[in-house]
């Protein structure tokens, strides 16, 4: 392990998008936004998925490298939830009211660490400006800490019907040193009230491995204790140690984060145990019951993902976000809002589009990100398959991606890819570098210091 961490602990990007946000550029206005808003009606897919960014928390967890505020005024809350519902209407008017929503996904910060009621507010604007397709996914990150049963029969009676809930540690010492705190309800019991409201209710589980006080044993147990609960979907989290962007995650250091090898080890034996638990792996980092639709889509090698997390195809939309920092992610274009809150406010309060960056992605990039995507998805390398979804051939995609197998002879050797049939495939053990093998098939990517947490 420490051999294989020496060679490979490398910075490089997280590749939840292609190019990564480090490339969005400030030339790129708020007529810009409208242009490409009218034009992703023509673009694919079709569906509409939305992110809607809530930046506020009741405490400020020391490893959280999210856009996020501590909540004070509530009179920032109702100006801030208005804001959103004027972006929502300022950029429908812009869309075919013919598309339909596949998704809708609230982050922060802390959604629920607002009153219920506003978030209904968004959703319900949101039904008023479009129809929805069958079974949308409504989704919701919650801390567990400020969740009771009322605050969930609002939520649920509203159509939400995805919670994820940010457990990162069933040791309270560990999240009393990264400033957070356990569960208000006992998750059984909170599980069992779920189900009972709606058995169709999906249920995550977040974790965090690489905080301190962690241990291989004791990050275990805690994945062993997630599993006996059967969520449909459990997801560790490795931290990234980023001060550059959070400087509380300095906090951290000082108190002392497990060592590089047992992080490894948290992972690897963490995965073992879901395994040996009936969760089948999806991805980099998402475990799955086979109950779950990413286990088909994972098995069928068809996962796809967004800003929000991987899905299926059938909620796959362009994602078109509201809120504060958020990332409109579109078939050719991404657009970021504004950063603070106050300016946010500012912005649509004065009838304008509050964007801060954004970038046109070139037709070679559309390939080379739907390459990466794939490959991070689905942790294999198809050219077949890709072709097929891009409809090009696979000698153009090897081409523009200057792709050569001895490119990966090193990553064969030391067990992380094998190759068979032209297919290059993942091993178990090569998950945990599956984004240096990501690299490789960026023929732009260059390392840097201090832009890209580590890829371990």
């Amino acid at each position: 392990m420490q051999q294989l961490y020496d060679k490979y602990s490398d910075p490089v990007p997280r590749y939840t998008s292609y190019p990564p946000a480090t490339k969005f550029t400030d030339n790129f206005t708020r007529i810009d936004y409208i242009s490409v808003l009218k034009e992703s009606n023509n673009w694919q897919p079709k569906n509409i998925s939305v992110y809607v960014h809530i930046p506020f928390c009741r405490k400020m967890c020391h490893f959280c490298g999210c856009n996020a505020i501590l909540l004070k005024k509530k009179d920032s809350i109702c100006d801030y939830i208005d804001s959103i519902i004027s972006e929502i209407e300022m950029t429908s008017k812009h869309l075919d009211s013919n598309r339909k929503i596949s998704q809708i996904h609230f982050g922060g910060g802390t959604p629920n660490a607002i009153e219920a009621e506003y978030l209904v507010q968004i959703v319900d604007k949101l039904r008023d400006k479009f129809d929805f397709i069958e079974n949308a996914e409504i989704a919701i990150e919650c801390n567990p800490a400020y969740i009771d049963y009322e605050y969930l029969d609002i939520l649920i009676q509203a159509g939400f019907n995805r919670f994820s809930f940010g457990i990162q540690d069933f040791d309270e010492k560990v999240l009393e040193y990264s400033n957070r705190e356990p569960s208000k309800l006992p998750l059984d019991e909170l599980f069992s009230y779920l189900k009972a409201s709606n058995p169709n209710i999906g249920v995550n589980l977040d974790f965090i491995y690489g905080l301190p006080g962690q241990t291989v044993e004791g990050f275990v147990e805690t994945i062993k204790q997630a599993a006996e609960l059967r969520p449909e979907r459990l997801v560790t989290f490795s931290y990234a140690h980023v001060p550059w962007v959070n400087k509380s995650q300095n906090y951290l250091e000082k108190i002392g984060l497990p060592d590089p090898i047992e992080k490894m080890e948290m992972f690897v034996k963490a995965s073992r145990e879901l395994s040996l638990s009936g969760y089948k792996q999806i991805g980099l980092d998402h475990f799955v019951l086979e109950s779950d639709e990413l286990y088909e889509a994972g098995v069928n090698h068809d996962l796809h993902r967004n800003f929000q997390g991987y899905c299926t195809r059938r909620t796959t939309g362009q994602v078109y976000a509201f809120g504060v920092s958020g990332i409109s992610q579109l078939e050719k274009s991404y657009i970021q809002n504004i950063k603070t809150t106050k300016e946010y406010i500012e912005s649509i309060q004065a009838g304008e589009f509050a964007v801060i960056k954004g970038y046109n992605l070139s037709a070679n990039e559309i390939v080379i990100r739907e390459v990466i995507n794939y490959f991070m998805c689905n942790k294999r390398l198809d050219f077949d398959k890709i072709a097929m979804n891009l409809s090009i051939s696979p000698d153009d995609i090897k081409t523009l991606i200057n792709f050569d197998y001895d490119k990966f002879t090193h990553f064969t050797e030391d067990g992380i890819i094998r190759i068979h049939d032209g297919i290059i495939e993942v091993t178990d053990l090569g998950v945990i570098f599956i984004r240096n093998v990501a690299a490789v098939l960026d023929p732009f990517f260059v390392s840097s210091h201090g832009k890209y947490s580590r890829s371990v």
